[in-house]
């Protein structure tokens, strides 16, 4: 499966957009432009060369599991082994830590090629990035000692253990016991399911960050710790000692990402060399597991996020090329000629919206990047669930819309769209469903602080459009529909606070989430613009700036009306429209 990363794009979005030359001449790393250059290019080789080839290979043929192990073949060795030993796994990480110290917004634009090419192998390097962070913020220095110089290096994976078969999303009703030790240690016993990367033999260890409780914790989620739990339990020094009460029970087998093992794991099957149960290492306070997981969550909610935009561009790619090869019928007004299909309308307006959509998207995540590399705590995790929820949303109409454009090939396996389809659906469940998302945003990030955070972002908008003031007729429209969804998103906000978390608030939550997604992007959108069209009024003639200016002013015209759609249905669901329905009832 072909894949290039959209390079041009990352330099624009990166450098003119979101002004990255003014965040590395303030950062402590080596930062000099031509070594992010270098990056970027580096990582557009790593997705076409070693990634792409593998990704339909890896979802016609899935690991299987045999005798408790995981075997990979040698092919994902050999790329994740190339992909580690250039110490790629360490990009974003802290310098102090042992890290390369790159700001995130570079790392956003790395991991975007890898999982553009090859989602189901970057999930691998994604979730070891959510453990390193975790252990490197909440690890003790004993614990940062062993387990990060070998995870930084990608030696040893990581993952997140946390849904039981009985509880979902429900963590307050997990079982999984944490015994406690005379030496420290804990003996874990207890089922987890959904632990992508659970068993596989591209790495020496895996370190699974697992929740649990103690004997006597309290009920619900005031009662999780969390532990460290590796395959094979270190030494002093870092090396291997014996295989840990960890299994593998079985391998789900799934809609998509089939090149991703997701695992059964059991711990404290009495089958190790250590005795009765699995050996952990408590992390952090007992009793508060959930408040350390949240580092990991939060950095993979953000990637899944990524994830959306990254297959969204892979799906647009495919598409295009598709539309400009495949000959089929005469476009309307045209003479009675057949023509590549890219010339018929429809498939130009579904191609736009791909476009639009995904090039929306990345601002947005990009965006939200450099937030955490200013620092910006409180607009990140603002945002963080919105990128999560948004860019993974649009990644069903993109990837939808790619497979409509093949039409009756699209549906055949061997094009490739039919694997971007089947593996985008699960961004929107994984790392939280959107829901999930959506009722973190109004719960966490908008009652907690009396909406304080939302109010400043839509603040910062809303001095744009001050600025804008009168757009030139190439802009009108965009400016005017931002304009509109700006003034939709504050009075709901306004609304939301008042309302203080009625069933009403709730059954909109992902409605308002989608509206303040495509409001920001929407944003985003008008000042790539204008940076475009400043660069055409003053001469350059570069098709890239034509191309953009085009695309955000179709984000304008066809994009940004969805926000009247959200906030029209938010506003009927609070009339006497009878909702939310009572679906309580045994009868229909």
């Amino acid at each position: 499966m072909t894949y290039a990363a959209p390079l041009s794009e990352f330099h624009f979005v990166l450098k003119e957009l979101l002004g990255l030359p003014t965040i590395l001449s303030n950062h402590t790393g080596n930062t000099d432009a031509g070594v992010i250059n270098s990056i970027l290019d580096e990582g557009d080789k790593l997705a076409r060369e070693l990634f792409a080839p593998l990704n339909q290979a890896g979802d016609q043929c899935p690991p299987k599991l045999v005798n408790g192990v995981v075997t990979l073949p040698k092919s994902v060795h050999d790329a994740y082994e190339q992909y580690a030993k250039a110490g790629w796994q360490a990009l974003g990480h802290a310098a102090s830590i042992g890290g390369h110290g790159l700001p995130k917004m570079v790392t956003s634009a790395f991991n975007e090629s890898l999982h553009g090419a090859n989602m189901a192998l970057a999930l691998c390097p994604l979730l070891t990035d959510g453990a390193i962070e975790l252990i490197a913020r909440a690890g003790s220095k004993e614990q940062q000692r062993i387990y990060l110089p070998p995870l930084l290096e990608g030696r040893w994976s990581g993952t997140m253990n946390l849904t039981e078969p009985q509880s979902g999303s429900d963590l307050s009703t997990i079982k999984t016991r944490a015994l406690p030790m005379p030496d420290g240690s804990y003996r874990l016993h207890g089922e987890k399911i959904f632990i992508s990367y659970g068993e596989h033999d591209l790495t020496e260890n895996i370190i699974h960050m697992v929740l649990a409780r103690t004997p006597d914790a309290p009920k619900g989620v005031r009662g999780i710790s969390l532990f460290i739990v590796p395959k094979y339990l270190p030494d002093q020094q870092g090396g291997l000692g014996a295989k840990n009460d960890v299994w593998c029970a079985s391998l789900e087998k799934k809609l998509g990402i089939h090149a991703s093992p997701t695992a059964v794991m059991l711990y404290g099957a009495d089958k190790g060399e250590v005795g009765e149960g699995a050996i952990g290492y408590r992390v952090g306070e007992e009793n508060h597991g959930l408040k350390q997981m949240f580092i990991m969550m939060n950095a993979s909610r953000y990637a899944v996020g990524l994830q959306g935009v990254a297959i969204s561009e892979a799906a647009t790619q495919r598409a295009h090329a598709y539309a400009h090869t495949r000959i089929q019928g005469a476009p309307a007004g045209a003479a009675h000629k057949k023509a590549p299909i890219i010339h018929h309308p429809d498939v130009q307006r579904m191609l736009g919206t791909a476009q639009a959509l995904t090039q929306g998207a990345r601002a947005l995540a990009y965006y939200t990047a450099r937030c955490m590399d200013l620092q910006q705590t409180q607009r990140a995790e603002l945002l963080i669930p919105v990128v999560k929820g948004f860019c993974t949303e649009i990644a069903q109409e993109v990837t939808y819309l790619a497979m409509q454009i093949h039409g009756g090939m699209g549906y055949i396996e061997e094009t490739g769209i039919a694997q971007l389809y089947r593996d985008a659906r699960v961004l929107t469940i994984y790392e939280g469903t959107t829901a999930i998302q959506a009722n973190d945003l109004l719960n966490r990030k908008i009652f907690l602080d009396k909406g304080q955070a939302l109010l400043d972002l839509l603040a910062d908008i809303d001095q744009t459009l001050i600025e804008t003031k009168t757009p030139p007729s190439s802009l009108q429209t965009l400016f005017t529909n931002l304009k509109k969804a700006h003034q939709q998103c504050t009075e709901l906000a306004h609304w939301l606070l008042r309302d203080g978390g009625s069933s009403h608030a709730f059954f909109n939550s992902v409605p308002f989430l989608m509206l303040v997604g495509v409001t920001t992007a929407g944003w985003l959108m008008l000042r790539s613009a204008q940076i475009a069209a400043h660069e055409i009024f003053t001469g350059n003639t570069s098709s890239f700036y034509a191309h953009k200016l085009a695309t955000c002013q179709y984000f304008g015209a066809c994009v940004l009306p969805k926000a009247h759609a959200y906030s029209a249905a938010i506003h009927s669901s609070r009339c006497d429209s009878g909702l939310p329905l009572d679906y309580t009832a045994t009868t229909h």
